[in-house]
């Protein structure tokens, strides 16, 4: 696949399809924000005035909201083979420095400006020229000749994504315009055409897989991607429930989504309520009307950290199933992914058809693929490696069954090695606590120590003496003795706590987890 080629053709062929739809606030009404007319034809007239000014392989930062104007401004740098740099606009002062410290000028919208503005008042430090884009300006401009992409045989950098390291510093993950055009075509062994046509939009656009699932997925096959109003900041973002967008989904009716682990839990919750109350249909016609908005899931797609496979189960039960996948932007981010035609829960999946796994003796899941990055900008501990075999080093410990369907464990980075010596994986241990009602997050520690600790975020209107008596309940039932947390340390979810407790991509930050405990009791 050529992603840029497929995008000309669409708006060759049907130049007033719709490319991006807006929503409202309310109600089921939404408007085409974008034809593939427009979009190309804006894209073309940005591409063009900034290739007189910078040359190909010029990295040009991105601050947008999740809009139009981000969108295309994605385009256009494609186009161009300009690099992208694209800034995830909950990023403090320093690590948005930190990002865009080799660009030559930064894009903004709007909220963008404001933030870039915020950004430079707070820090003080240096940050490249703004370029504000104005997209009703570009519409307006007269058509231009459909672009020849510049899809050539010569491979090279196109994006640098940030990704969470364990430091405060992001680490710059150099993304290859061949490789996401292998992950691309994989990624439609698994999907079928229809899916994608109408993508609802609801985490930033700053993170690849956003990027590949919402914008390129459903361009490759001449759909659309949905944007929620304004006012309504993406999934992530501070003080934003993802249960607050369950009405959105309901209304929007998308044919796709990829979900956080916290927004299947959501949709499992949801689904409760019509099965604590059931009606005269069939709970699973019930639970998709009461969710959906209509008969047919979505094709739902999920990743970014572990779930419940008792969850998934009573998904699919109902109706919905849910395939869930394994990626790192190191790969372009996919990796593994279950499908239709094989969907085995409790694991993440089968490699996908360009990308090579193994385990090596101590449990740790190394890959190889077409799609691999080209390398860091900036270095990290928590950094991975490619050996000279094209290997990489994923960090991840992983388990992988004898139909080759991919389990991940843990990070070996993260292991916890208690005192007596036991090894235990916190982040398969936080998922089966987030199942607790009342739980919104949970964050095991207890390196070097006797007995587990953990710190749990209960949710809005949950009674802590409750939580904490049913967070035991449920390890008595189904942990063993040193999984189970005896002294759960309860806190009020809040966003200031969650960014203390977790990155922007919503990892926990455990190195900043002791100091938090000690605050509580100085």
């Amino acid at each position: 696949m050529r992603l840029l080629s497929r995008i000309v053709q669409h708006a060759e062929s049907r130049p007033d399809a719709p490319a991006v739809i807006g929503l409202k606030v309310t109600g089921d009404t939404e408007s085409t924000l974008l034809s593939y007319g427009t979009l190309l034809n804006a894209a073309s007239h940005l591409v063009t005035r900034l290739r007189l000014r910078f040359d190909a392989e010029t990295r040009i930062g991105l601050a947008m909201s999740n809009s139009a104007e981000w969108i295309v401004a994605d385009l256009a740098l494609m186009l161009g083979h300009l690099v992208e740099v694209p800034v995830p606009m909950a990023f403090s002062a320093e690590q948005a420095a930190h990002l865009l410290r080799h660009c030559a000028v930064v894009l903004t919208d709007r909220p963008g400006s404001a933030r870039l503005a915020a950004w430079r008042g707070i820090s003080g430090q240096a940050f490249p020229l703004e370029i504000p884009f104005d997209l009703a300006e570009y519409c307006a401009l007269p058509p231009k000749p459909m672009p020849m992409p510049r899809e050539s045989c010569t491979d090279g950098i196109c994006k640098i994504i940030h990704t969470s390291g364990t430091t405060n510093r992001p680490k710059g993950v150099r993304i290859r315009r061949h490789g996401l055009d292998a992950l691309l075509n994989a990624l439609w062994t698994c999907a079928e055409e229809h899916d994608y046509r109408r993508y609802l939009s609801l985490v930033p656009f700053s993170l690849l897989i956003e990027q590949v699932t919402a914008l390129y997925m459903p361009f490759a096959s001449g759909g659309a991607v949905l944007l929620p109003p304004v006012s309504l900041p993406p999934v992530g973002s501070p003080g934003v429930c993802v249960g607050d967008r369950l009405d959105l989904i309901k209304r929007a009716r998308p044919s796709a989504l990829t979900l956080t682990p916290a927004m299947v839990e959501a949709i499992a919750e949801k689904g409760e309520e019509v099965v604590a109350n059931p009606v005269t249909d069939t709970v699973s016609s019930a639970v998709l009307h009461h969710i959906f908005g209509q008969e047919h899931p979505p094709f739902l797609a999920a990743g970014g950290g572990p779930l419940d496979p008792a969850l998934l189960h009573k998904l699919a039960d109902w109706g919905i199933p849910v395939y869930q996948g394994y990626g790192l932007s190191e790969n372009s981010s996919v990796a593994t992914w279950n499908r239709r035609s094989a969907n085995r829960i409790g694991t993440v999946g089968q490699p996908l058809p360009h990308v090579e796994v193994k385990l090596t003796d101590d449990g740790e899941l190394y890959l190889r693929s077409t799609s691999l990055f080209a390398g860091y900008c900036g270095s990290d501990p928590s950094s991975c490696s490619i050996d000279e075999a094209g290997w990489l080093h994923t960090g991840d410990l992983a388990t992988i069954d004898d139909g080759g369907y991919v389990s991940i464990i843990g990070r070996r980075k993260t292991l916890i090695i208690t005192s007596n010596g036991r090894n235990i994986s916190p982040e398969w241990l936080e998922s089966r606590y987030r199942s607790v009602a009342g739980v919104a997050e949970a964050v095991v520690f207890g390196d070097r120590r006797q007995f587990l600790s953990g710190v749990f975020l209960c949710r809005e209107g949950a009674d802590p003496h409750e939580t904490s008596r049913a967070i035991r309940v449920f390890a008595e039932a189904h942990l063993s003795e040193i999984e189970r947390i005896a002294d759960p340390i309860l806190v009020p979810d809040s966003p200031e706590v969650r960014d203390r407790l977790f990155t922007v991509t919503g990892r926990p930050r455990r190195d900043a987890i002791e100091e938090f405990v000690r605050s509580l009791n100085p």
